[in-house]
């Protein structure tokens, strides 16, 4: 390849980058998978015979789906032994502009990666079915069984109500105060009656390992984790959309980051979720 073949090549994708690197993040889950995903496939285009390749948006999303279908695969025994409960690695986005939210993330986990991809292709960035299926190889009625299998499986997990950003981002502040400070009354006025936690540790930091379910399990644990901090110091880093949900990001009393992202229904926190795997967490230093 020439030089400026190269250049032209490069520019194709980097036009495409932010796209591919969505399409990989909303598949596997990680940011640095997702990244390598690109990557490889960016490797692939440039050594790719141009007279083969005549759309080269084409190329790249059936280059980067294939290489994420081979990882997910690989990943999904590897999660089998994950310790805890396992979330995806949290990204940050101030405008909340995120078209998955994480629990939208976290039912996809529960798809077959045929079903993730018809799904994401199709649904999420507007693929038309005839180009999905020959990303997948397959027919393009299963592509669309595929997806309409996808749909039924993850309905619950869409958004149900809607908040005012600015009021999101007031309930999250709120609720880091009251979690901080050991604030029990305000904590209670924040939180639904069904309230979850859901925290990712991976084996690296103290987490429960199963979710803490209901209303008083949620205020016993909020409790003793006041009285810990009581003792050391917690850090607000910063108030933003974690994977779509009002959340933040603070430097916890062992020095290490950590994220929290809230589910908010009718004004009341329903789930929260917590990534301290400091694996997870190495893009936002």
């Amino acid at each position: 390849m020439t030089p400026e073949a190269g250049e032209r090549a490069a520019g194709a994708i980097d036009r495409l980058r932010p796209k591919l690197v969505r399409v990989a993040y909303r598949m596997l889950g990680s940011v640095h998978d997702a990244q390598d995903m690109v990557q490889e496939a960016f490797i692939r285009w440039v050594s790719a015979d141009r007279r083969e390749v005549r759309d080269p948006e084409a190329f790249l999303h059936r280059t980067v789906t294939r290489l994420c279908l081979d990882k997910l695969r690989s990943a999904q025994r590897e999660r089998k032994t994950y310790e805890g409960i396992w979330l995806p690695e949290p990204t940050i986005d101030d405008e909340a502009e995120d078209d998955i939210t994480l629990p939208l993330m976290i039912a996809l986990e529960r798809l077959s990666p045929l079903e993730r991809a018809s799904f994401l292709l199709h649904d999420i960035f507007g693929i038309p079915f005839e180009e999905i299926s020959s990303i997948l190889q397959r027919e393009i009625a299963a592509c669309r069984q595929l997806a309409a299998r996808a749909r039924s499986h993850i309905r619950e997990a869409r958004p149900r109500f809607q908040i005012e950003k600015q009021r999101a981002l007031e309930i999250a502040q709120a609720f880091y105060d009251a979690s901080r400070n050991g604030d029990l009354g305000a904590l209670r006025s924040l939180l639904a009656a069904d309230v979850s936690i859901y925290a990712d540790g991976g084996g690296k930091r103290p987490t429960a390992l199963e979710p803490i379910v209901g209303f008083d399990a949620a205020m016993n644990f909020y409790a003793m984790l006041a009285n810990a901090i009581s003792r050391e110091t917690s850090k607000l880093v910063r108030v933003s959309f974690v994977n779509g949900l009002p959340g933040f990001v603070s430097r916890e009393t062992d020095g290490e980051f950590s994220t929290t992202a809230l589910d908010i229904h009718e004004g009341r926190i329903t789930a929260i979720y917590v990534v301290r795997n400091p694996d997870k967490l190495r893009h936002l230093h």
